[in-house]
Formats: structure tokens, C-alpha cells, sequence
């Protein structure tokens, strides 16, 4: 228990965890406030048997009263607060600086872990630290500091009782280390069953057009129905297994307090105490185990803080890419890779290239599918680092860059274009989060997607749905455009930008990328010959080799792969359907 709470404790930063032993002595010193109420019964005790019940004595009686409950009620405000605001802003700075580690992690790693479990890390986890977690961990540490301070208390006003109550405190643990081996068994599982429903919801969501064009959607349904079931019996099964222990530890702890009242009974009719103190006793035996009962109770839930606590660790410690660099403004922008070499996961990729791009020149990458060109692009721009080489932005090592600074250089458009659930102005600010309105405005218009957003319901501040979903994908393209020409870096990266676009935005898309890419260095993967025979050097992957280099006319006089390339697409672009060119 001690070390799940110190493990706690040390993964919440700084601010927070001193708001949060603020919070814990604040509960203890409640605890206390709570306890003045024995006191104010002892006043009214010993006027009793005198027969001096006097206005003195009631008022004394009462005031006592007052401060204890007036105390203990602001005391434990002010602790509340306290704790609730150290959990939500652990929970929003771990969520924050997950995804900072997120941002210098090789790519490599989101090619091998699953979408749903960083997901259910950065929701479910998260959201349980945030609030159950941080109540259980405060319930659970006052609980026992409180506990302590009575039985401390009580063993000073007679050792015997308080012998008595460290005896009934050993057998109380006992049953409390049970509970806790038993929820460490049941928490793994509802944490795998948590995590699994989360990927199940994700790839049903994110596959239902496919799940449904193939007619699968029953049994999709059907594995999406199994993770939920399973979830509920991982839950089911830990409340059953905790529910008997939980038990038994409350039974332990009230016979504490019967043991304690019996034993100061017994004291008192063997003459060995007398019978303020007896009557003392027996009302100190209801607050004695009530911090104990609290904290009992609630450590069972102590596996799922460990769990959380774990799981968020296990990301932040997943070792990054180095990123100790200096911060480097190059006095251009050419690109060179010296005998690079990647491998992914022992599978060699990227086979001994050397290859110079000059400054403000187009360079075009073509070849078969799994030659390693977005690879290529990746190592260039240092998505990845390389096994082997080195690659050099004007004339210095990408290695030698802090990261901020090397992407600074670097403006991506992909094939698959994400958009963020935001309005239009913001997704294209992406980039340059403060540019003003104008710049945006500018840099759509370029990239010719301004009258399109001007017919959207809300013009620039229109929210798009996750990922776009609500745009064709020729308006994703250029609103990828427009955030990179706001960007507006030297060295500019397409990779298949124009692949999916249809023939109506094909017209406007291209002559966005000519904006795009003016005076530019610029790296283009593509099979589309039109978008490829102008570029100043093409350079033909296969199996991870550069296999022909040069510019199209220089490799179209070749026997290669290009010149196969080139005449496998004129002959696709020269098919007719019912006399029509397609």
C-alpha cells in the first residue's frame, strides 16, 4: 500500500503533489478538529456526577462543540479543493506531456503498438486518475494518517487499550493485504478488458464502410459485443472476488470498536478505571475506526491508481529519439544521404543509398510498392533515424538539430490528408498556431480552396468533422496545402498528394502545388507522369536501392524500370470504355 501511494505521489509533478500532502494534513488536522468532540462530551460527563451542570459548563460544552464541527467542516472544504485541483491538473499535465513524448518517438512505434491502448491510456487511465483515482489515494492517506493520531492518542490516555487496538490494527491489515492481492489478480484483467473494448469500439468505427461493402457488419458486431461482455465480467468478477474481504476487513474493524468498549468495561467493574474514563472510552470507540473504515474500504481501489500510474509511466519512458540538438538555422536548404541504411524490425528497407538533392530543385521518387520511398522521405526529413549513414540539411548531420528546429525546414503533404475537429482557419494555422487572419486567408487563396470555404455554412470558422470527413478529399488536399504554404518551409515533401484526387479538382490541386512549391526544395513521390517528367532529377527505388537516376529524357533513353514505369501509364491513360478515353 505505502509503496503504491509513494509511487503516486512521485509521478505527480511538483505543484501538485505539495497541494496534495497540503490536502492530506488539512484532513488529519479535520480528523483531529472531529475528535474535540470527545471533550465536549467529557465537560458534560464530569459536570454529571457532581451535579454541577452549570450555564458555564454548557457553554464550554457547546462552544467545544462549535469549534470542532465549524473547524472540521472548513478544514476539509479547503482540502477538497485542494485534492481536486491536483488531480485534474495531474491528469491534464500527463495528458499534455504524453503527447510531447509522443511527438520525438520513431515512427517505427506507431507502426507496432495498437491505437486502442494508447487511447484507453490517455482516456480511461487518465480519467481514473483524474477522479476516482486521486479520491482513493486522499480517502486512503488520510484515512490511516487519522487512524494513527487516535490510536496514538488513546494508547497515551491508557496503554492498555491501546495495546488492544494495535493487536485489532494487525488482524484489520491482514485482511487488507488479502483484499489487496486479490484486486492486484482482478485489475489486470479489467484493464486488458477496458483497453480491449476501446480498440474494439476504434476498428469498428474506423472500418464500417469496408465492414459494411463486405456484408460483415453481424460479425463485427459480434466481436465488438464479445469485448463488452468480457469487460463486464472482468468488472463483475473483481467486485465478487473484493466483495467477501471487504467484509470481513469492516466486520474486523467494528469489533475493534466492541473490543474496545469491552475492555473498558471490564476495567471499570474490576475497579481498575474509573468510570469517566469508561464512558470516555466507549465514545472514543466510535471515531476510532472511522478514518480506518474509509481508508480499508477504499484500498482495494489502490491497484487500479498503480495500474493507471503504470501505464501512463510505461509511455513516458518509452525511450525517444535524441533530441538534444542545437537549435540550427541552415544557410540552405539542400539535402544529401551519405550510404544510408534502415532497417524495420530486422527487415532491411533502405539498402546502402547516396543521393544529393540541391536547393531549390524538384526531385521525384518513383518505383513498386515496398521500394522504400515514403521510407526514404522519412529518414530525410528524420521521422526515423537511420541504421547506418547519415543524412545532411546544409551540410550539417539531421542528428545535430534539435528536432523543433529541423522541422522548422520541412513542409509535409500526404496522401491521406488528417484534419482536426476544428474550424477551418485553425487546421490551416496548424502549422503557424498565431498567424493572423489575413495570412490565412492568403495562403487559402493560393492554394485554391478560398471559394470553397467561403460556400461552407460558417465560412473559415465552419467546425469539419474528425479527419475531414465532411470535405471531398481534393478539398482535404488543398487545405493540406494551404497549411503548409502557411508553414511556408523550404524544403517541401509530397508524398502521392495528387493520387486519389479526381479529374475535376485535379486542374486546381495542381496548380496549388505549383504555389506550394515555388522556389522550393522539393521532394515528391508520385506516379503520375505528368506531375514527375519536369522534376530535375528522378529517382527510381526498388528494394531499397536507387536502381536508375537522372531526368526523364535521359531515362527514357534507358532499358529500366523507369521506361517501364512510363509506358505501363501511357498505355493505362490510352484504355477506352464504349469508345471514351479514361
Amino acid at each position: 500500500m505505502i509503496e503504491i501511494l509513494k509511487k503516486f505521489f512521485d509521478f505527480c509533478d511538483r505543484r501538485e503533489r505539495r497541494e496534495f500532502y497540503v490536502s492530506i494534513a488539512l484532513g488529519v488536522v479535520a480528523a483531529l478538529f472531529s475528535a474535540l468532540k470527545l471533550p465536549a462530551i467529557g465537560v458534560m460527563l464530569q459536570a454529571v456526577p457532581a451535579g454541577q451542570i452549570t450555564a458555564k459548563a454548557i457553554w464550554l460544552s457547546l462552544g467545544i462543540m462549535l469549534i470542532s464541527v465549524i473547524g472540521a467542516s472548513l478544514l476539509r472544504y479547503r482540502s477538497t479543493a485542494l485534492q481536486t485541483d491536483a488531480g485534474y491538473f495531474t491528469t491534464a499535465n500527463k495528458r499534455v506531456q504524453i503527447a510531447e513524448h509522443l511527438r520525438y518517438l520513431p515512427m517505427g512505434f506507431f507502426n507496432q503498438n495498437s491505437l486502442g491502448a494508447m487511447t484507453s491510456v490517455t482516456t480511461n487511465a487518465m480519467d481514473n486518475l483524474s477522479g476516482v483515482s486521486t479520491r482513493v489515494v486522499m480517502l486512503v492517506t488520510e484515512g490511516l494518517f487519522s487512524t494513527a493520531v487516535m490510536t496514538l492518542m488513546v494508547f497515551l490516555f491508557d496503554a492498555r487499550v491501546g495495546l488492544l487496538i494495535a493487536a485489532g490494527l494487525g488482524i484489520y491489515f491482514f485482511f487488507n493485504c488479502l483484499l489487496r492481492r486479490a484486486s492486484r489478480q482482478t485489475t489486470q484483467k479489467k484493464m486488458a478488458s477496458d483497453t480491449a473494448v476501446v480498440e474494439r469500439v476504434l476498428e469498428f468505427i474506423k472500418g464500417i464502410a469496408e465492414v459494411k461493402a463486405c456484408s460483415l457488419t453481424g460479425k463485427y458486431n459480434r466481436r465488438l459485443q464479445q469485448a463488452i461482455a468480457e469487460n463486464v465480467a472482468a468488472n463483475t468478477e473483481m467486485e465478487l472476488k473484493l466483495l467477501p474481504l471487504m467484509f470481513l476487513q469492516s466486520a474486523v474493524a467494528r469489533l475493534i470498536d466492541v473490543a474496545v468498549v469491552a475492555l473498558a468495561l471490564t476495567l471499570y467493574i474490576g475497579g481498575r478505571m474509573d468510570l469517566l474514563n469508561c464512558i470516555m472510552l466507549a465514545v472514543c470507540s466510535f471515531l476510532l475506526t472511522e478514518g480506518l473504515e474509509q481508508a480499508g474500504t477504499q484500498s482495494s481501489l489502490l491497484r487500479v491508481v498503480d495500474t493507471c500510474v503504470n501505464q501512463a509511466s510505461d509511455i513516458l519512458n518509452l525511450p525517444t529519439m535524441d533530441i538534444s540538438g542545437e537549435k540550427i538555422t541552415p544557410l540552405r536548404h539542400d539535402l544529401r544521404a551519405e550510404d544510408v541504411r534502415f532497417s524495420y524490425e530486422s527487415r532491411p528497407i533502405i539498402n546502402g543509398i547516396t543521393l544529393e538533392i540541391p536547393e531549390k530543385t524538384t526531385t521525384a521518387i518513383v518505383g513498386p510498392s515496398g521500394g522504400g520511398k515514403t521510407t526514404l522521405c522519412h529518414l530525410l526529413s528524420r521521422f526515423w533515424d537511420v541504421d547506418g549513414g547519415r543524412v545532411t540539411l546544409g551540410g550539417r548531420d539531421v542528428r545535430d538539430y534539435d528536432m523543433d528546429s529541423l522541422m522548422q525546414n520541412f513542409s509535409f503533404v500526404f496522401q491521406n490528408v488528417y484534419l482536426f475537429h476544428d474550424t477551418v482557419a485553425n487546421n490551416i494555422r496548424f502549422g503557424q498556431p498565431d498567424a493572423p487572419m489575413d495570412q490565412v486567408i492568403a495562403a487559402a487563396k493560393k492554394a485554391r480552396c478560398h471559394d470553397f470555404i467561403l460556400k461552407l455554412s460558417q465560412g473559415y470558422d465552419t467546425v469539419i468533422g474528425e479527419a475531414g470527413g465532411t470535405l471531398s478529399g481534393g478539398e482535404r488536399q488543398r487545405l493540406s496545402i494551404a497549411r503548409a504554404m502557411l508553414k511556408n518551409a523550404p524544403i517541401v515533401i509530397l508524398d502521392e498528394a495528387t493520387a486519389n484526387v479526381d479529374p475535376e479538382n485535379e486542374k486546381e490541386l495542381m496548380e496549388a502545388v505549383g504555389e506550394l512549391t515555388h522556389e522550393k526544395t522539393v521532394i515528391m513521390i508520385a506516379h503520375r507522369l505528368k506531375t514527375v517528367r519536369h522534376a530535375r532529377q528522378i529517382l527510381v527505388l526498388d528494394k531499397g536501392r536507387i536502381v536508375q537516376q537522372g531526368a526523364h529524357d535521359v531515362l527514357m533513353a534507358q532499358e529500366g524500370l523507369y521506361r517501364r514505369f512510363v509506358a505501363g501509364r501511357e498505355k493505362a491513360v490510352s484504355w477506352k470504355l464504349d469508345g471514351k478515353s479514361i
